[in-house]
């Protein structure tokens, strides 16, 4: 008899030491653990569940209803295929949790349990967000790498005849003097201000082809003193036909640029190229009558902020995540190929500074660059 008592002891406690490894084990898993019915209702939830979910008693409720807020079941569910196939299903989900999207992969798999006639299935959910985040930046540097090489070709391409045309402009310039006697000072006025215009146009055309290549190839900026004030005028003189073009149809500019306006460290020519490209959206933007404010202000004592805002079209909520993504674009085919704000953003990120949007349809964009007032060679 005792020895029956002591084997039914040690049984008890070979089972209450299984039971806790196996509870252990249970709360090792990191993953989204249920248990569910034939109907989709939830017998049990691991404590992973209760740290993402506020449902203080989920067991009883459709997963449905909880995941969804539907009455019905997803046609993705994998329970429900796994129900009906008696095996193992696995699918994507996307599920928004406090407010925030997050990606998770589904596994359902069936419990077989011979004591018990009721089907089951046991659903494992893992978060799989920061993992496509970071798949996402791998595709990324992947097509970074390659419009560096179509970079690499099209700065080949364009140089050769780029040079040209400046050698040839630097050659008329260099011969202005000798037919000054000739014209009259309207037209050596014009002829002096044309050749400084191509030559200028080859510099810029130059830098565009940098900034390109800028994409994939890490290079390290000589950065001097810079004035935003002077780069909004020396952009705006460059765009100027083209301003006074569209001042004709009704697009109305205005420039506000702070007086005493520190000095920002940084590459004068990448930075008229940041506000070139976001001029030149503002415009498109606004395709009758409209306005286009570039405004420049100390936002404390370590930051300086050059905005430009426009009452245009607007940018559609879906499309805001996506603005500084290389060849993104809304525009119509042919009238861009959605790299002027992928330039952007990494001439300012080479800065060391940021760049903010806010937009509304149908009311206009403010894009907003903050550049810090130290060069960033000391941050880690």
């Amino acid at each position: 008899m005792r020895q029956k008592v002591e084997e039914l002891q040690e049984a008890h406690q070979e089972s209450e030491l299984r039971r806790q490894e196996i509870a252990a084990v249970l709360d090792g898993i990191t993953d989204i653990m249920m248990v569910l019915s034939k109907d989709l209702r939830i017998i049990s939830v691991n404590h992973v569940f209760h740290e993402l979910f506020t449902v203080q008693r989920p067991e009883g409720q459709h997963c449905y209803r909880i995941f969804r807020g539907s009455n019905r079941p997803c046609p993705e569910c994998p329970a429900h295929r796994s129900f009906k196939t008696n095996a193992v299903c696995r699918c994507m989900g996307t599920f928004k949790i406090g407010g925030i999207t997050r990606e998770f992969e589904m596994v359902a798999s069936p419990i077989h349990n011979p004591d018990s006639p009721e089907s089951r299935i046991l659903i494992f959910k893992r978060d799989v967000t920061l993992e496509k985040a970071y798949q996402a930046k791998f595709y990324q540097a992947e097509k970074m790498a390659t419009i560096g090489m179509l970079a690499a070709g099209v700065a080949h391409e364009i140089n050769n005849p780029l040079t040209a045309v400046y050698g040839l402009a630097e050659g008329i310039r260099r011969r202005l003097p000798a037919i000054r006697a000739g014209v009259d000072d309207a037209m050596y006025a014009d002829i002096e201000e044309y050749v400084d215009t191509i030559l200028m146009e080859c510099r810029r055309c130059r830098d565009i082809v940098r900034s390109m290549l800028s994409f994939s190839r890490p290079h390290t900026l000589a950065f001097s003193p810079v004035s935003l004030n002077e780069v909004v005028t020396d952009t705006l003189s460059i765009l100027r036909s083209h301003l006074d073009e569209r001042g004709r149809h009704g697009l109305t500019l205005t420039v506000n640029l702070h007086e005493g306006l520190p000095l920002v460290p940084g590459d004068e020519a990448q930075l008229k190229q940041v506000l070139l490209n976001l001029l030149t959206n503002s415009m498109d933007a606004i395709t009758e009558t409209g306005e286009i404010t570039i405004t420049t202000h100390p936002e404390n004592d370590n930051t300086v902020n050059l905005s430009v805002e426009d009452t245009g079209c607007g940018i559609v909520p879906e499309n805001m995540d996506k603005l500084f993504n290389p060849f993104f674009t809304t525009k119509p085919v042919g009238k861009g190929i959605g790299v002027g704000l992928a330039t952007c953003y990494s001439i300012v990120r080479e800065h060391h500074g940021s760049i903010e949007v806010a937009s509304e349809v149908g009311l206009g964009t403010h894009f907003t660059v903050k550049l810090p007032l130290d060069s960033g060679q000391n941050r880690e």
